[in-house]
Order: C-alpha cells, then structure tokens, then sequence
C-alpha cells in the first residue's frame, strides 16, 4: 500500500510547529502584546493618561517648499499607509525600499489617492553599507539640485524583516538584525547632520514592537549586535533576534535622546519610538501561510488585529507629537504612551550598545572608503 503523501505546504507547517522559536512567538510574544493593552487599560483607570496631540508640520522656508519626511520600507504596509497619510499633512514624503519596481507602484498607488502628494522615491536596502551610503549621496545630490532646503524634517525608520532562515549580508552580518537594527543606526548617523541643519524641529520615529518584552537579558557585543551570536549548528533563532533588534531600537532611541540633549542649545532633533502592535502586513510572509493567515484570524477575533491604515496611528502620534516631545514610547494611536521594558531603560546597557554600534559604523565606513580608494 502506498504511503499518502503529505503536501509540502503542510510538511512546512507541521516542522515549523515543531520548533521552539514558534512556540516563543505564539507565547511570548501574545503576553508581550496583552501586557501593552493592559497597561494602557490600567492608565485610563487609574492614572490621567496624558494624550499628545497632532501639530501641524512647520516647513524649513515659509512659502517655498514642504518639510521634508522619509520613510524606510515605504513600499507597502504601514511604510506606504504612513508615506500617504503623511502626503495629506503637507509633507514632501521621499520613499525608501529595495525594489525600483516596487517604489514605482507605490508611488502610482499614492497618487491616485492623493493628487497633491509630492514625492521622491529612492532605492535602499538597510542590510548593505554601501547601499546606505549610496542612498544618503543620491539623496544630498537630489536636495542640491533642487529648491528644496538642505534638511530633513522628518526620518522614520520603519523598515524591518522577520527573516526564518539565517542569511548573511555582504558584511558578514546577520541579515535580519542589519536590516532591523544596524542599518537604522547607520542611516540615522549619517542623516543627523540633515536633520541638525532644519531651520525648524526635526525628528526620528524608530518603529519597534511589543515584542521586545520578551527580551529578558541581552549581552552587548560586536558578535551579538551583528547577529553572530544567536546562531547555533541546530537552529536559527529568528523570534529571539527579532526580539533584540527591536530591543535594540528601544534603547537607541532612548540613548539617542540623552545624546540630543547634551547638544547645543540650537539643536532642534527629537526622537520617539513608535509601537504599531500587531497589523496585518506581509512581514509573516517567511511564516508557512496556513499558520499566518491562522494567527490573523485569532488576533482579530480577539480584536487585537490592524489594518495598515489603522496600525499607523503610533507612527503618526511620534512623528507628529508637540516639538519638545522626545525620548517617549508610543504605543496604541489615539496620542497615547506606554513605559516600555525595564531593560530597555537600561542605561548601562544604552551606553554599550552605542559604544559598539559605532564602531561597527566606523568599521564599515573605513571598509567602503579603503574599497573606493582601491
């Protein structure tokens, strides 16, 4: 009697339930989420929540031109639902993603919706050095040659993938901790000058997610931001390192606000980290579809499911809170906060991970230019 043969699309399933990291995402992660949701039930009943509310976006030259945003991972999802919501409040919004492709249809579908966008699409992919680089020159070259101010007003790092399998970026990094983390932090620290440069306020949203509560001890190292020290010869860890890198964001935002504020007084840049929770986007696309398609329906029968156009509230409240606000976690739309992590308030583990995270940057930098010379 011949053996049935089982589909491959459910032999994919069934070894991906199999796994201690599925169990991690389907336990941590939901008591990560429920965690978030009470804590705001607690401060409506106990405490005067304080909402933030929108301001009107200040452009560099009045009467000249729009501010100007950009946005990672602006091709679908909650990039392109924030790239379109931001269009309607006057900001001149530049997309950032891989694929030219891509990007062109984003822009065609934003157009249609909004006539009046103005928009600017440039390829970046975050797990490339070089791509970063690449992206802020063709950037400055485009702000030179047009009317626009040197400056940026708004850069909202949203970009981020929840990668199953362990890839590595040409650097010798783990692909899903450079495009989730690395890259952010490099992008910003070359883009800093532009946003220093805004005659008005400028600011950084970092896009993170409940699921850094699941994190409950980090090491901070140049093997562990990269990456390398999650792997194991048995198992890719992706729930953990997805995790740390959105631990990883927490805390740079955080460390980036106390950086800001020894500044001098003329610097106008202020940070928030953005927590849409859960919204129905393609970033489970690596999840075997029968289970994501599974985990969707459950979380919106328990009506904790988005939709992009929803989920980009937390996005919109940091990107478009009072200019002073900064160093705040936003989480739930409708203007509200949450305290996020007690690690991630960790300043000794703040410092470190800067520390480390720059002399990666150095690191790279001092690669591409000894590539270029040669």
């Amino acid at each position: 009697m011949d053996m049935i043969k089982v589909p491959r699309e459910l032999r994919e399933a069934l070894h991906f339930i199999c796994s201690v990291e599925f169990w991690r995402m389907g336990v941590f992660w939901t008591i990560s989420l429920l965690v978030s949701y009470f804590q705001l039930f607690l401060k409506r009943i106990f405490s005067h929540n304080y909402v933030f509310p929108h301001c009107l976006p200040q452009t560099p030259r009045s009467g000249s031109t729009r501010p100007l945003c950009i946005i990672t991972g602006a091709t679908s999802g909650l990039g392109e639902a924030a790239a379109l919501a931001l269009s309607r409040k006057g900001f001149f919004v530049v997309l950032a993603g891989r694929s030219s492709k891509s990007l062109c249809e984003t822009v065609e579908r934003i157009q249609k919706q909004n006539r009046d966008a103005q928009l600017k699409a440039f390829e970046l992919n975050l797990s490339s050095f070089k791509s970063i680089l690449k992206f802020k020159s063709s950037l400055e070259k485009w702000l030179l040659d047009s009317d626009m101010h040197s400056s940026i007003q708004l850069l909202i790092n949203n970009a981020g993938i929840l990668a199953t399998s362990h890839r590595l970026t040409t650097e010798g990094y783990d692909q899903m901790m450079s495009t989730n983390y690395i890259g952010p932090f490099s992008l910003t620290k070359l883009l800093l000058p532009l946003l220093r440069h805004s005659p008005v306020g400028s600011r950084i949203v970092n896009v993170t997610s409940f699921t850094h509560r699941s994190a409950f001890s980090v090491q901070v190292d140049k093997e562990t931001v990269g990456g390398k020290r999650f792997w194991t010869s048995k198992r890719y860890p992706y729930a953990h390192l997805y995790e740390y890198s959105k631990l990883c964001l927490l805390l740079f935002t955080y460390q980036l606000h106390q950086q800001i504020q020894l500044m001098d007084e003329s610097c106008q840049v202020s940070v928030n980290a953005a927590d849409p929770g859960i919204v129905e986007t393609n970033i489970m696309r690596e999840v075997p579809s029968c289970l994501s398609r599974m985990a969707y329906i459950v979380f919106k029968l328990l009506g904790l499911l988005q939709s992009s156009d929803y989920g980009i509230g937390s996005i919109l409240d940091a990107a478009l809170a009072p200019p002073e606000t900064s160093g705040v976690y936003f989480f739930g739309g409708k203007g509200r906060t949450l305290s996020s992590s007690a690690l991630s308030h960790n300043m000794n583990l703040a410092e470190k991970l800067w520390t480390t995270s720059v002399d990666l940057f150095e690191e790279f930098a001092s690669k591409e230019k000894d590539a270029q010379i040669s």
